[in-house]
């Protein structure tokens, strides 16, 4: 190797090192903005950004046509798009599309799917129930805890699309968009903003009757339901069911499930 070469190679060797590092930390960044949004696991993201950065420095040498010659401003802008560009095909690929509602409610209720007829009206004594209230609170929150899911309300548990009807008589106008801004408020004051923003609801129609969806992306940190008298619950999704767990129980679920940095974040908040 002569004297003129041995800086090239070098370069060129700490701008390869620097750039499989700025796509490992341009992966797992990109992950953590999307939180309990993103379908990728740690090292499928920092996989997905090293490609993505690979892919951006082989640009740069074929558009520079020097590949001789480390350039280094190029090298970052490419490895940054193409990190960008292998993420959010991944995330296409591996996140796929949501099944539709008919669906989820012909394959019946899982892990991660639950029905439930209303969540305002008892269907039994003919009136508004508060603890129809309290458990689609529960459900969700034992969600967002866990791997998320998807609650299909009007639905009940054989399967049956039964609508919304029982529960739009208790709104100042009877339809959907007021049924939503009340479901919103509910959830809000159950469960707390930076929850409620993890939950999406939609108003599917299933055998010819509006039901409501509500998806729940997996919550970054722990979520406590507060019921009556400021009393603070924390449910977990075990299995097809949703469990309260005590103090002792949830402190181990938590520290599990959302790591020392979730469980640190949520107490300081």
């Amino acid at each position: 190797m002569d004297s003129t070469s041995a800086p090239i190679t070098t370069a060129l060797v700490v701008a390869g090192i620097s750039m499989l590092l700025v796509g490992a930390a341009l992966g797992l960044g990109s992950r953590w903005l999307l939180r309990g949004r993103s379908s990728l696991s740690a090292s499928g993201a920092v996989l997905a950004g090293v490609v993505g950065a690979v892919l951006g420095g082989a640009v740069t040498q074929v558009a520079m046509g020097n590949p001789s010659t480390p350039h280094v401003g190029f090298l970052a802008l490419f490895s940054v798009l193409g990190t960008v560009l292998v993420l959010v095909v991944t995330e296409r690929l591996v996140g796929g599309k949501a099944p539709d509602a008919t669906a989820l409610v012909e394959a019946g209720e899982s892990a991660t799917v639950e029905f439930k007829s209303t969540a305002r009206h008892n269907l039994h004594s003919g009136k508004r129930d508060e603890r129809m209230e309290a458990v689609i609170t529960k459900t969700l929150a034992g969600f967002l805890n866990a791997r998320g899911g998807t609650l299909l309300i009007g639905v009940d548990d054989e399967g049956h699309a039964l609508g919304l009807d029982d529960d739009l008589q208790y709104m100042k106008a009877p339809d959907l968009d007021r049924y939503e801004l009340w479901l919103h408020d509910h959830l809000t004051r159950a469960l707390g903003a930076p929850a409620v923003a993890l939950l999406r609801v939609t108003f599917p129609v299933v055998h010819g009757r509006a039901i409501c969806r509500v998806d729940a992306t997996p919550s970054p940190r722990p979520v406590f339901a507060r019921g009556k008298g400021e009393q603070v619950v924390f449910y977990a999704r075990l299995g097809n069911s949703t469990r309260e767990l005590g103090v002792a129980d949830a402190i181990d679920y938590a520290a599990d499930h959302f790591g020392r940095r979730g469980w640190m974040r949520r107490k300081a908040g």
